[in-house]
């Protein structure tokens, strides 16, 4: 037989063959060098068989040297499968390129056997055995201790003295019945258990045989019997003092109840009659507030300022009301936002900027039919920063407060709070929230809203039953990257987000404005990265809102005192403007596709018209008197030519628009203008398109 060494066979190669050939003797240098390694001592008798032995080497053995026999080679078993791919590659929408996956399936299937079996004590054997009407797997057992204990209890003798005496005899015996501990011994009735009387007689009381070892005493029954009229005695007398106290009981309620109706009935009548006497004086609040100042409604309604036709292509805006509340002077005006069913409303959100100065807030829902007083008032303990009506169920309000929380308020309630409120189990922000919008219901037909906030998200609300349930859309980062969870996020990288705005026609597409002076353009659908990003401003970015025309332009604020003009598919601004001082908000008109105004910290109201002028505005005017104010807020009436300002000190005022400031464009010969919203969008794109030429590249 061929004999390998074991050192060449770890190298994978094979050993020279060893045959006995008579004569020949080994050389005795490797034997010693093998004994030496493994200590082991050759006995003397074996010297003289070493003459058989002799090593014949093949021609093509590789010589090896002493090192090389002495490395050891290990050998790892895998459970990899060597079959499997190892070049599959999947295509990452993060980087835009196709990526090789380093995770491979390994797992190699020989045999699969879809059992039926199922445990006999699970609920579905029981369940299978109830619907084919198979006998309990514990019913036999159940029989046989009933023989048992049947068997048990039978007296071998008549029930007397010494018939118990042979009984016990017998029970006392090894080899009786009752005495194998396999059999169940009968369970020994209470005979002080008073829940049994029922069923006992005026003979002695019954006991169990088999747990007699002694004949029963004489005076049982007369123990027995005194523990029972005893105890009825006591139960007569608990009886007697329950029906005392429930007398006592229902003449207390009788009297109780009577007051608790006389007050009631005083209560809603009084209420009844508060409610009446309050509708009745808001009709007079306004009848007296239209007849005090009905020069304000006659202007409101028929006034144009005929100095319009002298004046070369600019407009003057006209006071009207000042909405005031005389709790809310030391709160700034922090939302504004007109109710779309009825048009002469609209909401309020009173807070304040100065973060160390939080004593609470409040929105108020005020009516051009009365500026005296607000039709309804909404205390809340922090600071209102901003507020949306629903566009179709008007009653519902979203709020943002500097905590981090949303709230809704049902305008129907006649309860003063939220019907949904988020908690830090539901998600809440953990920064001051900047703005809440309303957006399509969805495939349930829950109520959707969405909240943007400094600490870097945009939150998803969904209205379920009674509470809030919360999704992030997406997280904002400062090196242009959104983070995948929030212990990936670091402080250093997270963006602040200021503001957004979702797209008029697109439900999926919309902007966020951030402290870094940047606009991401993001997607519902796609959480992952920024579609586009806009190195828009110097400073924090107020508003950002599309144009309610025309799908590819929005305009954006900020507080380095611009205000630009963006084509969503270009990286670059279509118009800058410069008002000179920090700019707080910015609005479209609903009316035309190329008119917007924006209020300054100034007190000025500008107002622009790109189809007439597009390097300067066409009205600056100052609306507020006192110097130390600033404007914070402005919103177009979406009927009616009116604008609503508000000021840092709880004050709104409106505004009529002269018709320069709402001229539509005029039809050329032989050219009809499209109607609606396409001839807007015709005004824009053909502005557009002038700008796009080489000699007005440069505005």
């Amino acid at each position: 037989m061929p004999v390998y060494n074991n050192k060449a066979a770890a190298h994978g190669r094979k050993a020279s063959n060893v045959h006995k050939v008579p004569g020949a003797k080994l050389p005795k240098a490797p034997i010693k060098k093998k004994d030496e390694e493994e200590a082991v001592d050759v006995p003397d008798g074996l010297d003289e068989w070493s003459h058989l032995k002799a090593t014949v080497k093949p021609s093509n053995q590789l010589e090896l040297s002493e090192a090389e026999l002495k490395e050891e080679i290990t050998r790892i078993l895998t459970a990899n499968n060597p079959h499997a791919p190892q070049n599959i590659v999947r295509y990452s929408f993060k980087e835009r390129s196709y990526k090789p996956t380093s995770v491979v399936d390994h797992l190699a299937v020989h045999f699969v056997l879809e059992g039926s079996l199922l445990h006999k004590d699970s609920d579905e054997a029981r369940r299978l055995r109830i619907r084919d009407g198979l006998p309990k797997e514990d019913a036999p057992m159940e029989n046989e201790a009933e023989s048992d204990e049947n068997h048990i209890e039978t007296p071998a003798t008549p029930v007397e003295d010494g018939g118990e005496g042979e009984e016990a005899g017998e029970e006392d015996r090894p080899d009786s019945v009752a005495s194998k501990p396999d059999k169940k011994e009968a369970k020994c009735t209470n005979q002080f258990n008073f829940s049994e009387r029922a069923s006992q007689t005026h003979n002695n009381p019954s006991r169990d045989r088999s747990c007699q070892t002694e004949p029963p005493p004489r005076i049982t029954f007369s123990v027995a019997a005194n523990q029972w009229e005893i105890y009825d005695a006591y139960m007569e007398e608990l009886q007697k003092q329950e029906k005392n106290k429930e007398k006592k009981k229902t003449t207390l309620l009788k009297k109780n109840n009577k007051t608790s109706k006389k007050k009631m009935t005083l209560m809603e009548t009084q209420s009844d009659n508060i409610a009446k006497v309050g509708k009745v004086s808001k009709i007079i609040e306004r009848m007296i507030n239209q007849n005090t100042m009905d020069d304000i409604a006659q202007d409101f309604k028929y006034y144009e300022d005929p100095s319009d036709e002298y004046r070369d292509q600019e407009g003057t805006l006209l006071p009207l009301w000042t909405f005031q509340y005389g709790i809310a002077r030391n709160l700034s005006v922090t939302a504004l936002c007109w109710n779309n069913k009825y048009q002469d409303l609209f909401a309020v959100g009173l807070g304040s900027y100065n973060f160390s100065k939080q004593e609470g807030g409040m929105f108020l829902l005020y009516s051009l039919k009365n500026s005296a007083f607000p039709e309804c008032i909404y205390y809340t303990t922090l600071g209102v920063q901003c507020l949306d009506i629903h566009p179709q169920h008007s009653y519902l309000v979203a709020v943002g407060f500097y905590d981090g929380c949303v709230a809704v308020y049902n305008l129907k309630e006649k309860e003063p709070h939220p019907v949904y409120k988020s908690t830090a189990k539901t998600g809440k922000h953990t920064d001051p929230v900047w703005q809440v919008r309303w957006q399509n219901d969805d495939m349930d037909n829950h109520h959707i809203f969405y909240s943007v906030s400094s600490d870097g998200r945009v939150v998803s609300w969904t209205l379920v039953k009674n509470e809030l349930i919360s999704t992030d859309v997406i997280r904002l980062s400062v090196n242009g990257a959104v983070t995948d969870g929030p212990n990936s996020a670091q402080l250093s990288s997270i963006s602040h987000g200021t503001s957004f705005d979702f797209h008029k026609q697109i439900d999926n597409l919309f902007l966020v404005g951030t402290e870094e002076g940047k606009i991401h353009k993001c997607s519902k659908t796609y959480s992952s990265q920024f579609l586009e990003t806009y190195d828009a401003h110097s400073m924090p970015v107020d508003a950002v809102k599309w144009n309610h025309f025309h799908p590819k332009i929005f305009i954006s604020c900020s507080s380095d005192w611009t205000v630009k003009i963006w084509d969503h598919t270009i990286s670059t601004p279509m118009f800058t403007f410069d008002l000179n001082a920090a700019v707080g908000d910015v609005s479209w008109s609903p009316y035309s596709s190329t008119v917007f105004a924006a209020v300054t910290t100034d007190r000025k109201v500008h107002v622009f018209d790109l189809s007439i002028n597009k390097h300067e505005a066409i009205c600056q005017q100052t609306v507020v008197a006192r110097k130390k104010t600033r404007l914070t807020h402005i919103e177009f009436n979406p009927i009616s030519p009116i604008i609503i300002v508000g000021d840092d000190q709880g004050n709104v005022t409106s505004l009529k628009i002269s018709p320069n400031l709402r001229k539509k464009p005029k039809s050329k010969k032989g050219h009809e203008l499209p109607k609606g919203s396409e001839a807007e969008v015709a005004k824009m794109d053909k502005l557009l398109s002038l700008l796009r030429e080489p000699e007005l590249s440069t505005i």
